[in-house]
């Protein structure tokens, strides 16, 4: 237990204060952004004794109903753009924790670099704050597959009679997870780049980056700014940092953290593993990386058909290397061959991640509405040889030539959504010209009867291009907001388009 610091009228040094363990009675604590993450920071740090104020650009019911709770509590919580735009005139802040949205160069998270305090991500705030007997951290990050490997691993954690859960991005946040009071052995971490970008100490046991392809570049001012932010969750490692063999990016960011002595690189890999890597032999997960023989022999982990389930037609690629690498994490914390295969028997995926909805008159309906870019679309279109694609959206700016150029010979149709269907078209004429598409009318999109309508004529298109044995695969390769509410309504939509075509649902 930490002594706690003296709290004089100045500004606390919060930066070093000691920790873990770290005692926030007293702190003045600016929580910017009431999210979820901003809920649970205000939350468990105003029980500790600290003084919370809690700012927020909207004002939405959700918001005022946290608001209203907290308040109750002594929270003081201010909703307005106008209270986003500067550090707080009238007190003093001795710490800024910020949603992970919030971009650096925001007004009030740039004020209060510039004043010199510090501006944690909840992450940061977690770490800190766990007690150092507290459980230990596997960590995930990529571009793409994080919340599959994540909950995997919490899948193959459980099937080994621990206690552990998924946290950060997906599940709970990680304050809560850290300090629950009962306790974890431990917690299985999806982060964000934007997490990570606010995020210095992590000191996990053991963490995995899937993969580095183009995404939030404006947020993180360019590629390479975005591959250190994923860089950072091997930071403090003390036990394996494990990376996608195939993808150099990730082996380059092993090779550049500042690592405990003794911590190993370990990578994954879909063909046999070579020593220090867990790979597949022969249908096989195998393991030679956590084992004492490791020089002359491998450990069977589990095998391709423990994963069949997890596709139309088996498991694709993709899911197999998440499987990988929670199994490689897994094995990084001391966890059995066989739960790892007991693990992966009994995961299923979660909504609107490669999700088989239905198979109609033997066409299969799968939703991967949350491949909002490229990278995560090709993963998806890997995964059938006949399929008949739903696209389009917002593409901000990403390239889809490539995407086109790598798929077309799989593509027997394509459907496409979206106000502005150019980049698909385009990409289309250029490297699939013999690919029908049918373009559906954006319409009237503002509520949620014209969404459906919507969604309504891009499943019967599908339908109409699709033949027995095809897929029919939601990947958009695009964000949602020009004309959905978000990638899960857009999944949830066309769920229901599905479940009405007539036919033999099987």
């Amino acid at each position: 237990m930490t002594a706690s610091a003296p709290r004089g009228p100045g500004r606390i040094d919060v930066e070093h204060l000691p920790w873990p363990g770290l005692d926030v009675s007293g702190l003045r604590i600016l929580v910017a952004g009431f999210g979820v993450s901003g809920y649970a920071v205000a939350d468990q740090t105003m029980q500790r004794g600290a003084r919370v104020l809690v700012v927020d650009g909207s004002d939405t019911p959700e918001i005022r109903e946290r608001t209203t709770v907290l308040e109750v509590l002594g929270v003081e919580v201010r909703l307005g753009e106008e209270h986003t735009l500067s550090l707080p005139a009238d007190r003093e802040i001795d710490l800024v924790i910020t949603s992970p949205g919030w971009r650096p160069d925001q007004p009030l998270l740039a004020a209060a670099a510039q004043a010199g305090i510090p501006v944690w991500s909840e992450v940061e705030l977690a770490r800190r704050m766990q007690a150092s007997d507290g459980p230990q951290w596997l960590a995930v990050t990529g571009t793409n597959g994080k919340t599959t490997a994540v909950t995997m691993l919490e899948s193959i954690l459980q099937h080994a009679g621990l206690r552990a859960v998924a946290c950060g991005n997906v599940g709970l946040p990680v304050i809560e997870a850290a300090l629950d009071p009962e306790g974890f052995d431990v917690l299985a971490l999806e982060l964000s780049s934007f997490q990570l970008h606010w995020t210095e100490h992590l000191d996990c046991e053991a963490a995995a980056v899937l993969n580095i392809s183009a995404d939030h570049l404006d947020w993180h001012g360019g590629a390479a700014q975005y591959a250190r932010a994923k860089g950072r969750i091997f930071e403090g490692v003390h036990r394996a940092c494990i990376y996608n063999v195939a993808d150099e990016a990730t082996r380059r960011l092993v090779e550049e953290a500042d690592v405990v002595e003794g911590a190993r690189a370990v990578g994954i890999s879909l063909v046999a593993p070579a020593l220090s890597e867990v790979g597949v032999i022969d249908g096989l997960l195998a393991d030679r990386a956590f084992l004492d023989e490791r020089r002359t022999a491998a450990a069977e982990l589990a095998s391709l058909e423990d994963l069949a389930h997890l596709g139309p037609h088996g498991a694709g690629p993709h899911i197999v290397l998440d499987a990988l690498a929670a199994a490689a994490l897994a094995r990084a914390h001391g966890v059995p061959a066989h739960a790892v295969r007991d693990g992966l028997r009994a995961y299923r995926l979660g909504a609107h991640r490669a999700q088989q909805l239905a198979t109609v008159d033997g066409v299969s309906y799968v939703d991967d509405t949350k491949a909002t870019n490229p990278a995560a679309a090709a993963a998806s279109l890997r995964t059938a040889e006949r399929i008949v694609w739903i696209a389009g959206g917002l593409t901000k700016g990403a390239d889809i030539s490539q995407l086109v150029e790598a798929s077309h010979d799989r593509l027997v149709g394509v459907v496409l959504l979206g106000e502005d269907p150019e980049p698909f078209t385009s990409a289309l004429d250029r490297h699939a010209p013999e690919v029908p598409v049918r373009r559906i009318d954006p319409g009237d999109t503002v509520d949620v009867a014209g969404r459906s309508r919507l969604m309504e004529q891009a499943v019967q298109a599908a339908r109409s291009l699709a033949t027995a044995g095809d897929v029919v695969l939601l990947a958009p390769a695009a964000a949602s907001m020009d004309q959905f509410r978000d990638y899960a309504e857009r999944g949830d939509l066309f769920a229901a388009a599905v479940s009405r075509l007539p036919g033999a649902h099987t």
